[in-house]
């Protein structure tokens, strides 16, 4: 008689899907969502364009950039994400895959991943002990996950070609994402978290590095309100003094950049 598996991978089995489960009812469960999405993205991603979704998750971002007529390549590291996308957009001929993470330069990593909240994982270990320790990040439990392939944006140009947006979503290794990057894009996002603020800035000065100084603006959104407080675009140095003031246990979010055309 075969052994049965131990209790604790069938509870983590079981977490998985509740925590899939859960996720799809909170980006996919409110039925005006997907209007919302689409038109907090229009500006950003031109019809026929190209973007690039770094942490797809879901698939509520690649679902918006598709219905907007853009080619999309979707990046996303957890094994059951991806074959959850795959099974949705796998035929679609406007979309192409990267199974595994971005960073500064091609090789493995071990992904940190919580089962009970799987939009959650990152290849950051400084991340889990800062951020994992706030408030924010209280119910999320981590645990080394499984070893996967790095690549990196400028590798994903070489393939694809330049990205009109890149959304980048990875959970405190946003600055390594944009080391792999070695040119200005037009548009792109990245996600801030207050407990470890000093990676936003970080981003903040390697794109003023990259397209030089008070070339590109700025803007914020907070959680998901899909609404830039700053619709006309700051300057890093306005950008910078916002992040400075903001509390501890104030609201995470994403910061938008753009060069102006």
């Amino acid at each position: 008689m075969p052994a049965s598996s131990p209790p604790s991978i069938w509870r983590q089995r079981l977490e998985q899907r509740l925590g899939i489960w859960r996720s799809l009812l909170v980006y996919h469960g409110i039925p005006w969502r997907y209007w919302q999405l689409r038109r907090f993205y229009r500006p950003f991603v031109p019809k026929g364009g190209l973007a690039f979704d770094v942490g797809a998750h879901t698939g509520s971002r690649l679902s918006a950039f598709l219905d907007l007529g853009a080619r999309v390549v979707a990046v996303e590291p957890q094994p059951e994400l991806v074959a959850m996308l795959q099974r949705r957009f796998g035929q679609h001929a406007q979309v192409s895959f990267w199974v595994g993470a971005l960073g500064r330069s091609q090789g493995e990593a071990t992904l940190m991943s919580s089962p009970r909240t799987p939009t959650v994982a990152t290849l950051s270990t400084d991340f889990v002990d800062r951020a994992g320790a706030s408030e924010a990040f209280r119910d999320v439990r981590w645990e080394p996950g499984p070893s996967v392939q790095v690549t990196t944006l400028d590798a994903l140009i070489s393939a694809h070609g330049i990205p009109d947006f890149v959304k980048i979503d990875v959970e405190g290794f946003e600055l390594e994402v944009l080391l792999g990057l070695n040119q200005p894009l037009p548009a792109l996002s990245f996600e801030f978290v207050p407990a470890v603020r000093d990676v936003a800035l970080a981003c903040i000065d390697r794109l003023e590095n990259l397209a030089g100084p008070g070339r590109y603006r700025y803007a914020v959104s907070l959680g998901e309100q899909l609404r830039l407080l700053q619709p006309q675009g700051i300057e890093a140095a306005d950008l910078r003094l916002w992040l400075s003031h903001l509390p501890v246990k104030g609201p995470s979010g994403d910061i938008h950049a753009w060069l102006p055309r």
